[in-house]
């Protein structure tokens, strides 16, 4: 995972773009919590059927800390081909916790307009659900993926590290035989 977001070079165009308009690295770190954090946050706006997601984000870094790049790309999760299927899925999910009947659905802008009032609860209910239970299962999810592969890799560094160990310690007692043998010849 370490690998993924790793990078050797900064260019000098990004780092003058950076000091040009005065933006914090911080914002640009990229580590197990500034990450798992961007994707929390990305992903609970981007399930918000609202518009300017975006901006919300943006708004987000006066409370918080977080990967504001990698946060903004999660919102657009959220996007005029995926909007559709996301929001009837929040809306059936907040029909059935709701336990209410649900409206067929049409899919015209005249028809939503109609309907706005009744699907709206719905509608936010299923997007709290998805809020709550989508976003932290991410988080999460990723967070322990994050500590296993750098459990992995320190492991293998112990063991390059164990086997090069052996190596040396091989080689100096056998020139420390090999030097006996010379000395008792």
């Amino acid at each position: 995972m370490k690998k993924l977001f790793k990078q050797n070079a900064t260019s000098s165009r990004f780092d003058h773009f950076i000091a040009k308009y005065n933006i914090p690295k911080e914002y640009l770190f990229v580590n197990r919590k500034m990450v798992t954090r961007a994707l929390l946050i990305g992903i609970a706006i981007g399930l918000i059927p609202m518009p300017f997601q975006m901006f919300l984000v943006l708004g987000m870094i006066f409370f918080l800390k977080f990967n504001v790049p990698i946060a903004l790309l999660m919102v657009w999760l959220s996007n005029p081909l995926t909007m559709p299927f996301m929001y009837y899925a929040e809306y059936m999910t907040g029909v059935y916790l709701l336990g209410m009947e649900h409206l067929v659905v049409e899919p015209s802008l005249e028809w939503f307009e109609n309907n706005f009032s009744h699907i709206f609860i719905p509608l936010y209910v299923g997007t709290l659900f998805y809020m709550l239970t989508l976003s932290p299962l991410v988080y999460y999810v990723v967070d322990w993926l994050w500590i296993r592969s750098v459990r992995k890799e320190r492991e293998k560094g112990q063991k390059k590290q164990h086997l090069f160990n052996a190596i040396t310690n091989r080689h100096k007692s056998a020139t420390k035989e090999s030097s006996l043998c010379l000395q008792y010849s």
